[in-house]
């Protein structure tokens, strides 16, 4: 398919993010991203251990000429502490060059046991954010009201969760998505909404890009598979037939039946006659 996902100035092909953290070893994460098909990959700056027990760099295993690198706030429960990371993760990509050294995935999380967003926080550090010059993709709850805050807050995309992070339950409340999906681009068709966390296997993709979303950002659903490589192709696909699905409409749903060819001009046989 040729068409793209634009994100602000980021234009890209792929509609699937994916994650750098929870992989057994960077030579699985290495093949799992090239597996993933993805152009767009995150680093949680504050808790992403980037040397090995064997003292390998992280970054040695990403190519930068490829993969645009979002930094993430993960691990985040106030906004002050997000906004440093988010600096900080800055600095990092400036001194590499890489496109995504103005952008940011937001995360302000309430407590360790849900990792579900903190809204006050999270409002508050898209805000300061902004003004400080950051395209933030800012990661929220499925609450249609918050998300419509964030966008009018300056939020270059919302990602609403699926699911809570790592639960592997998928689109949990699919109607909320919907609503999001269509209170965010009343006004403007092309805002880009992503679908961020929760996601366990393919089918899950396939129904968050089945809803109208733009994108899927995940991590665990790939690092902690059985077959983290197998199953990175198999999101990607997964992303991609999801996207066709949508653009090409799908049928109503009925309560009875309807026969696939045309009961008119059909000869009826009358036994005997």
């Amino acid at each position: 398919m040729s068409d793209t996902l634009k994100i602000g100035s980021l234009e890209i092909t792929s509609r699937l993010i994916v994650g750098t953290g929870k992989y057994a070893n960077y030579d699985l994460m290495q093949s799992s991203l090239d597996a993933s098909g993805a152009q767009v990959i995150t680093v949680a700056v504050r808790r992403e251990r980037l040397v090995d027990d064997k003292g390998r760099s992280l970054l040695d295993f990403i190519d930068l000429d490829r993969y645009t690198i979002l930094p993430n706030t993960a691990g985040c429960f106030d906004a002050g502490d997000a906004i440093r990371v988010a600096r900080l993760g800055r600095e990092i990509l400036s001194q590499m060059n890489n496109p995504g050294k103005e952008w940011v995935k937001l995360e302000v999380l309430g407590d360790k046991q849900t990792l579900l967003p903190d809204p006050a926080g999270t409002l508050e550090a898209c805000r300061e954010l902004v003004k400080d010059g950051f395209k933030v993709l800012c990661y929220t709850s499925d609450d249609p009201i918050a998300a419509v805050r964030l966008k009018a807050a300056g939020a270059t995309s919302v990602m609403p969760a699926g699911s809570p992070i790592g639960s592997g339950r998928g689109i949990a409340n699919p109607a909320a998505i919907r609503i999001i999906l269509e209170r965010l681009k009343d006004a403007d068709t092309t805002y880009p909404v992503i679908v961020d966390a929760g996601v366990g296997t393919a089918s899950d993709v396939t129904i968050a890009m089945e809803l109208g979303s733009d994108g899927v950002l995940l991590n665990t659903g790939i690092a902690h598979a059985r077959d983290p490589v197998t199953m990175a192709s198999a999101m990607n696909h997964a992303c991609v037939a999801g996207r066709a699905a949508y653009l090409a409409g799908r049928i109503p749903k009925r309560l009875y039946a309807t026969a696939s060819s045309p009961w008119e001009g059909v000869i009826s046989y009358i036994p005997g006659e």
